[in-house]
């Protein structure tokens, strides 16, 4: 048998792993084409793009994730669109009270029931001047998460306001 390299040798060598992984990794990103329907796309489908704009809480409502629309809510005047967290804030979400509506009240008392939301769409935007220091910084520390992980998407303002959309 001389002359004859032994099958070990043949694949295995430290200088060949780097080859091994990229054919490896060739070979599952082959196979995942290979098992997916002709009809699916490997890209997801990328949503409109979102323009910024003023929204009142009669028209924030509309943002409440039911009929497949985008999940928005506002904190302090911030309006978020929180669609990529729809499991926790669209229809069935344990915040769902929270979707197309202004959050701050709820948010700074940790409480997710319905008293916590303004019932008359055309009042003014809550002052949240009654919190106390804990609930303040309750409510900063939701806003400070809401702005690392969704997209700021308009700004909330109180009907008849000089900057809310005319109908």
């Amino acid at each position: 048998m001389v002359g004859m390299i032994s099958a070990p040798g043949l694949f295995y060598t430290p200088s060949k792993v780097p080859l091994v992984i990229t054919l490896v990794n060739l070979g599952n990103l082959h196979q995942d084409d290979c098992s997916r329907p002709n009809n699916q796309s490997s890209f997801r489908v990328a949503r409109p793009p979102t323009v910024f704009r003023v929204y009142t809480p009669k028209t924030l409502i509309e943002f409440n994730g039911e009929d497949n629309r985008p999940v928005y809510l506002a904190v302090r005047g911030r309006v978020f669109d929180v669609s990529p967290g729809r499991n926790f804030y669209g229809p069935g979400g344990p915040y769902e009270n929270f979707a197309g509506r202004d959050a701050s009240r709820g948010l700074a008392h940790q409480s997710f029931d319905e008293d916590m939301l303004t019932k008359d769409l055309s009042a003014p935007l809550d002052d949240l001047k009654n919190l106390d220091a804990d609930q303040l910084e309750n409510l900063k520390s939701w806003e400070e998460r809401f702005l690392e992980k969704y997209l700021v998407v308009g700004k909330l303002v109180a009907e008849g306001d000089d900057e809310a959309p005319k109908s």
